[in-house]
């Protein structure tokens, strides 16, 4: 059956958190859906203006956290709401420390935090690149000195029914499983 291209899925949709400065030094965070890895050091999103927009234009850095099963609900809400008219860091009670890397904040109550420092802004398509620069993990996240996904809980946008799913358990093994099908 053919369903309309005008909403398509495109999954999985990620949950990053944003984390920018005003020129204040106020902590903000948005919810963004849009963003891919696109080099080994590079983050490229999608953002439309918005106050972070603004702050990581001024301050030339940003944080991107990762949603997770245990942050669903305050990760909703920086979606929703707006920076212009209310300290979403604050209304959330969330706790925020200034990363090491880059002028911008890490937000504690998510695992895992890119560090990144603004490369380019297309403001017609809303292309935002990023460095990378560091990265923060909270130990309870590692094995081995590793990022351990399944110890993360991490979610995914679902933007078929507007949903929040959690990443599930290993089912293959990505430069290995295939070799079989190569003799």
């Amino acid at each position: 059956m053919e369903i309309s291209a005008k909403n398509a899925v495109i999954l999985p949709e990620g949950v990053f958190i944003i984390g920018s400065y005003d020129g204040n030094g106020v902590p903000n965070a948005m919810n963004a859906a849009w963003g891919v890895q696109s080099d080994w050091t590079e983050i490229t999103l999608i953002l439309g203006e918005h106050k972070t927009t603004e702050n990581i234009l001024k301050t030339g850095a940003f944080t991107v956290a990762f949603g997770t099963k245990d942050t669903a609900l305050i990760s909703d809400y920086f979606g929703m709401e707006t920076g212009h008219r209310v300290n979403k860091i604050e209304k959330a009670g969330c706790h925020t420390h200034p990363s090491e890397k880059v002028n911008a904040p890490i937000i504690e109550e998510y695992p895992l935090t890119l560090e990144c420092t603004l490369k380019s802004w297309d403001p017609e398509s809303g292309r935002m690149i990023g460095e990378i620069v560091g990265q923060y993990a909270d130990e309870r996240i590692l094995t081995n000195g590793k990022v351990d996904v399944e110890k993360m809980g991490l979610i995914i946008f679902d933007p078929a029914s507007h949903a929040y799913r959690l990443v599930g358990p290993v089912v293959g093994h990505a430069y290995h499983d295939g070799k079989q099908l190569m003799k």
